[in-house]
């Protein structure tokens, strides 16, 4: 099947199943598409269950095994997801909270990955499954970060304070960066110990992390400033559109051919292009186009982005021997959120004022998505993976249907 076909296949869907939800469900969009997807796939399931002779599931699959999940959003989706979503942040806004996203995104995200990596390597011990500290680390490490795409299309549908917005905002655009790289390191840590490469020490792991981390954002940074000067000096809104689309696939390109942090790299870019270029190297109409054309990319590749995570359950649900520590780790995963936010909250609460109710919505608004479920799939084979793979799933399903349905309840409650 043709990669024409495959994107045809998904838009049309997308656009199906949009459809659907909003004549009948009336639930937000993304989490809309979620819900369609998952009870389309749950119910090819069902039917092959009842007449396995027309065997529709492993069609279906076919066509999905045809799409690389990982290549699709890594490789592609996420820098446009990222571009997107930096762009429209208010930069003043995340400037004056840089210490508290700051914080919360690295040492947040360190306190997660080891609190899920060693609560879930004792439980499944205690369960008699043999699953080694540095797996269960590689799976803290990929479901630890929030989701910038899934938070981002939050605000879409629930009214956040602007100061609480620019923390998980912030928070979910740098800490998916963080995370990436953090995943990377401990892979490769994993890997090293199982005989694949040699064996790493403190100095190869500080490298990595730098050249990934700092490497990732002095690339984004680089490429803002030659995108924002080139807008500077002419006043064409269609070139200028050219401009943003040549600097969010060519800058992500380097990244992934220098081993440099692309989402980071993404998100300096964004901020840049949306700061000084949207404010001095743009005419009103020009500002327009720009915001206007990213506006509608985020929308089409959330769509398909959301659509997908739905669909994938037919290709995670034929090993299903994993369930019981899939419905595990969502607790361990929520606990874990939960130090990792008051843990720094606590810390930051002597120089800065949190919203009221900052807490609990930070902790239940912290969904995980897509970028979970890609850095799983991207996991070499080996023994631990389908386990891996279930477990993210089970988290990712669980933070956009359940928590992202009711989140918007909870600020009600908690900050109005």
């Amino acid at each position: 099947m043709s990669i024409f076909t495959i994107g045809a296949i998904l838009v049309g869907l997308s656009a199906l199943f949009g459809y659907i939800n909003h004549r009948f469900l009336h639930l937000p969009h993304t989490i809309g598409l979620v819900v369609i997807a998952l009870c389309a796939s749950l119910s090819i399931i069902g039917f092959d269950l009842i007449e396995p002779s027309f065997q529709i599931g492993q069609q279906v699959t076919g066509v999905l095994r045809q799409i690389d999940f990982n290549k699709t959003l890594m490789h592609g989706m996420l820098s446009f997801l990222l571009f997107a979503g930096a762009l429209h942040a208010d930069f003043p806004a995340l400037k004056t909270r840089r210490l508290t996203i700051g914080v919360m995104a690295v040492i947040g995200t360190l306190i997660s990955t080891f609190m899920i990596g060693g609560v879930m390597w004792f439980a499944l011990g205690w369960l008699g499954f043999e699953f080694p500290f540095i797996w269960a680390l590689v799976f803290g490490a990929l479901i630890s970060p929030t989701d910038p795409v899934a938070v981002l299309s939050l605000f879409k549908i629930v009214k956040v304070p602007d100061t609480l917005q620019a923390k998980m905002a912030g928070e979910s655009l740098f800490n998916d960066g963080i995370g990436v790289v953090l995943f990377t390191v401990v892979v490769a840590i994993a890997l090293a110990g199982g005989g694949q490469g040699g064996p790493m020490g403190a100095a190869d792991i500080a490298e990595l992390f730098i050249t990934e981390a700092a490497g990732g954002a002095a690339l984004g940074l680089a490429a803002g400033y030659i995108g924002y000067r080139a807008m500077y000096g002419i006043d064409e809104a269609s070139l200028e559109v050219l401009i943003t689309l040549a600097l969010v696939m060519v800058t992500y390109a380097l990244a992934l051919a220098l081993h440099m942090s692309g989402p980071i790299a993404m998100v300096v870019a964004g901020l840049f292009i949306g700061n000084r270029g949207v404010k001095y190297a743009m005419s009103e109409q020009t500002r327009e186009y720009v915001l206007t054309f990213w506006t509608l990319i985020d929308e089409i590749l959330n769509s398909v982005l959301f659509l997908l995570i739905g669909l994938e359950v037919l290709v995670v649900a034929e090993n299903l021997d994993y369930l019981g520590i899939a419905l595990l780790a969502i607790p361990v995963t929520l606990f874990a959120r939960a130090l990792s936010v008051t843990i720094p909250i606590a810390i930051l609460s002597r120089w800065e004022t949190f919203t009221k109710g900052a807490v609990p919505v930070l902790i239940w608004g912290g969904l995980r998505g897509g970028i979970a479920v890609a850095l799983a799939l991207s996991l070499p084979d080996m023994e631990y993976k389908d386990a891996i793979l279930s477990m993210t799933y089970g988290v990712v399903l669980f933070s956009i249907i359940v928590q992202g349905l009711t989140v918007k309840p909870l600020v009600e409650r908690m900050v109005r």
